[in-house]
C-alpha cells in the first residue's frame, strides 16, 4: 500500500509524472489514525494551463481514433482495476478511512460504470433529418466537446472521478481532472496510473492536484474546457456555474442532499428500520443521497423508533480496516467539530437525543434526535455525518409537506406494502430521484441521475452522460440548387 502514496504524489501532466512547482504542500493524512500518508506540492496556474493545453493536443486524434480501438482502453482498464481491488481497497481504507464494506460498494459501482463506459465508446448516433427544402439533406452530428474539467469530492471519490473521466473519455475527449485535496491519491493521481497502465495515450487525462488557494478560479475559468463536473457542496457548485455561466461554459453539478425515508403506516417496519439505518449511516453518514431525516407516521412511530435506536446502538464503532467496523472516521477534524455543533444546538433548541455519540478526533459516533422543533436548523440543512432525525407525521399530506420543506432535492425512499400508493407519494416530492421500498443510496449507469432545486444541475448516467459530453454539430448537403431572392 504504502508505495501507492509513494510513487503516486505527484502530478500526472502530459503524460509524463511530475512534482507541482507550487511553493507549499498538501499533505495527506489518515483520517482515523492521523498518520501521514503523503506530502504533494500543488501545482499552480501554469501547470493548470499546461494541462488543459495537453488535453487540447491530444484529444483531436483522439476523437478521430476508431471507437473499437478506445473501447479496449477501457476494457483493459476494468481488467486491471479487478486485479487490483485488494490493493485499491487498502488505499480507500487508509485515505478515506473507509470501512471494507465502504470500499466494496464503491469498487462495485466504479466497475459497474467502467462496464458502462466501454459500450459509450460505440453510442455516439447521427441522424438525418427532413429538410422544407428541396434537394436539401440535413446530418446531424453528435461529436465530442473537446476537453471537460472534472472536479471530484473526498466522500467517494474513486467512483465520483470515474463517473465523469470514464464516459468523457470514451466520448472522444481529454479530460483534467482536479480531486480534493483530502482525497489526491484515490480521486487522482489512482485514477490515472490505471488509465496509463491501460494503454491511454499521454496528454489525454491529466490531474492536477492543488488548491484554490493557490489557483483560484483558474480551474474553471480556463478557456479549453468547454464543460466542468463538479461533485460537491451546494455553496461551492453554486460559484461555479456562476464562473461557468460567465464564461460560456456548460456545468454538470452534482451537488447536496436533504433526502428523506418515509415510513407510511403499513410498511413492513423491520425491513423499513434496515432500509434507514444503511441509508443514514452507510459511510458515516458522508453520503450526498443519505437519508437525513427518517419520518414514520405517528400510528407506528413507537416500535419503529424501539427497532431503529435498537440497531443503532449495535453499529461497531473504530478502525476502518478492521472488517467488521460499520463506522469509521469522518474525513477531518473540521467535519468531526460541525457535527458536535449541529447536534449541540439541536439539542439546545429542543431536540432529544436517544442516542447521543461522542466524538474522539475524527471518529464520531452515531447520534438519534427526535422532539425537533419544527424550526430546527438542522432539520433543512445536508447532515454529512452519522446523526438521524427522526420526525413523525400524521397522515400522508403532512409526510409530503415535510419532505419537500428544504432547499434540496436530490433522492428519497418511501416505505409501504402498497407499491401504487408509494409510487403516488414519490410523483409529489420535488426530487431529482426517489425509491419505493428500498433505501435513498443507489446510482446505476443506465438511469438519469442528478437532483432539484440546490441539488444539482444537469444529469450524468446512460444517454444523459452523453448529452453532456457531446454537442451536436449541423452539416447540410444542398444536392440541388438552392433559390436566392437576390
Amino acid at each position: 500500500m504504502s508505495s501507492y502514496f509513494t510513487d503516486l504524489a505527484q502530478q500526472y501532466i502530459d503524460g509524463e509524472w511530475r512534482q507541482g512547482t507550487g511553493s507549499w504542500d498538501i499533505i495527506d493524512f489518515n483520517p482515523y489514525n492521523g498518520e501521514k500518508l503523503a506530502s504533494i506540492t500543488i501545482a499552480t496556474v501554469d501547470e493548470v494551463d499546461e494541462a488543459y493545453l495537453a488535453a487540447q493536443r491530444a484529444q483531436k486524434e483522439w476523437a478521430a481514433t476508431n471507437p473499437y480501438a478506445r473501447r479496449a482502453v477501457f476494457e483493459k482498464t476494468l481488467r486491471i482495476i479487478e486485479e487490483r481491488e485488494a490493493e485499491i481497497t487498502e488505499v480507500i481504507i487508509a485515505e478515506l478511512g473507509g470501512t471494507h464494506l465502504k470500499a466494496g460498494f464503491e469498487l462495485h459501482l466504479a466497475k459497474e460504470f467502467l462496464r458502462e463506459s466501454i459500450q459509450l465508446a460505440l453510442r455516439p448516433e447521427g441522424k438525418i433529418l427532413p429538410s422544407p427544402i428541396d434537394g436539401k439533406e440535413n446530418r446531424l452530428y453528435r461529436v465530442p466537446v473537446g476537453v471537460v474539467g472534472v472536479i471530484s469530492p473526498f466522500n467517494f471519490p474513486f467512483l465520483l472521478s470515474l463517473k465523469s473521466v470514464a464516459p468523457a473519455l470514451a466520448l472522444g475527449n481529454g479530460v483534467v481532472l482536479k480531486p480534493h485535496q483530502n482525497t489526491p491519491i484515490v480521486g487522482g493521481s489512482l485514477v490515472a496510473k490505471i488509465f496509463e497502465d491501460a494503454g491511454l495515450p499521454g496528454g489525454l487525462l491529466n490531474v492536477v492536484i492543488t488548491d484554490i488557494a493557490e489557483i483560484g478560479d483558474a480551474f474553471i475559468e480556463h478557456p479549453v474546457p468547454k464543460v466542468i463536473s463538479f461533485t460537491g457542496s451546494d455553496k461551492v457548485g453554486r460559484h461555479v456555474a456562476t464562473v461557468c455561466a460567465s464564461h460560456f461554459k456548460s456545468a454538470v453539478l452534482e451537488l447536496g442532499g436533504n433526502s428523506a425515508l418515509v415510513v407510511l403506516d403499513d410498511a413492513d417496519i423491520d425491513y423499513a428500520v434496515d432500509a434507514a439505518v444503511f441509508s443514514r449511516y452507510v459511510h458515516q453518514g458522508q453520503v450526498c443521497m443519505a437519508a437525513n431525516r427518517v419520518l414514520v407516521d405517528r400510528s407506528i412511530a413507537d416500535e419503529f423508533t424501539e427497532k431503529f435506536v435498537a440497531k443503532v446502538k449495535t453499529l461497531k464503532v473504530g478502525d476502518p480496516s478492521d472488517p467488521q467496523t460499520i463506522i469509521g472516521p469522518v474525513i477531518n477534524s473540521s467535519q468531526a467539530d460541525a457535527l458536535t455543533g449541529a447536534v449541540d444546538q439541536a439539542i439546545a433548541e429542543g431536540a432529544t437525543a436517544l442516542v447521543r455519540g461522542a466524538t474522539t478526533d475524527n471518529l464520531v459516533e452515531p447520534t438519534v434526535l427526535t422532539d425537533l422543533p419544527a424550526d430546527s436548523a438542522i432539520l433543512r440543512q445536508e447532515i454529512f455525518g452519522p446523526v438521524a432525525l427522526l420526525v413523525t407525521f400524521d397522515g400522508e399530506e403532512e409526510a409530503v409537506r415535510i419532505v419537500n420543506d428544504t432547499p434540496y432535492g436530490l433522492s428519497g425512499a418511501v416505505h409501504t406494502a402498497d407499491v401504487e400508493r408509494g409510487v403516488a407519494f414519490a410523483k409529489q416530492i420535488d426530487t431529482g430521484m426517489f425509491h419505493v421500498n428500498d433505501g435513498t443510496v443507489h446510482d446505476e449507469p443506465l438511469v438519469p441521475f442528478g437532483g432539484e432545486k440546490h441539488s444539482g444541475i444537469g444529469r450524468l448516467n446512460g444517454e444523459t452522460t452523453v448529452d453532456a459530453f457531446t454537442t451536436q454539430k449541423w452539416i447540410s448537403v444542398q444536392h440541388g440548387r438552392s433559390f436566392f431572392p437576390f
